[in-house]
């Protein structure tokens, strides 16, 4: 991943990911996998969550290497980051707003449920219910959505959604909460893992 200028993992990254998806996303290593990751990054000062260090596209061009048999799509509210290469393609979304969400759903290639979504977008907990809730049925049965970047002060928040809403509006699914040590990071290294049963 940093080799790419992605944050999720490396020596002395802001985030150490990667310990976690070696060991969650190892059955799909050389399967024709479908990945969706929401947040391309963006260098535009204008954009919210601005990135100071990384590179527009990075993660997905991590992820075609790592699965050398996968379609790689993404999406981003920041039109000057949208990029298509051989097996990306990305597309355009604001995770706020839920008739885009469905627009991007319908696009052909987006059609056929995902594999791997990845929520690396808005950030916020308003951002990535949205998201979640308009995309988990696009989720391929078996399949992982993973929502990074979960601030320490929103837990709690996220504990009560877990329980109250989304343990009865989505039984066949497995919501765990991961919390990660890193020495360089105690802000915001947590993550959502959600499974969907085969």
């Amino acid at each position: 991943m940093k080799d790419y200028g992605s944050d999720k993992g490396g020596l002395k990254a802001w985030h150490n990911y990667t310990t976690v998806y070696s060991v969650l996303f190892k059955k799909y290593r050389n399967q024709p996998v479908r990945i969706f990751e929401m947040g391309l990054g963006s260098n535009n000062p204008d954009t919210p969550f601005t990135m100071r260090n990384g590179r527009p596209g990075a993660s997905l061009r991590a992820w075609r290497e790592l699965f050398p048999r996968a379609y790689v799509y993404g999406a981003d509210i920041d039109h000057d980051s949208l990029f298509q290469e051989e097996r990306i393609k990305t597309f355009y979304c604001d995770q706020l707003d839920h008739a885009v969400i469905r627009q991007l759903w319908s696009q052909p290639d987006l059609r056929d449920p995902l594999d791997i979504i990845i929520d690396d977008g808005l950030h916020t907990l308003e951002g990535n219910t949205s998201l979640l809730e308009a995309s988990l049925d696009h989720l391929s049965r078996g399949g992982i959505y993973v929502v990074e970047d979960i601030e320490h002060g929103t837990v709690p928040s996220w504990y009560e959604r877990i329980e109250t809403v989304y343990s009865k509006q989505y039984p066949a699914y497995e919501f765990v909460f991961v919390a990660l040590p890193n020495p360089q990071n105690d802000y915001d290294n947590n993550l959502l893992v959600i499974r969907r049963a085969e």
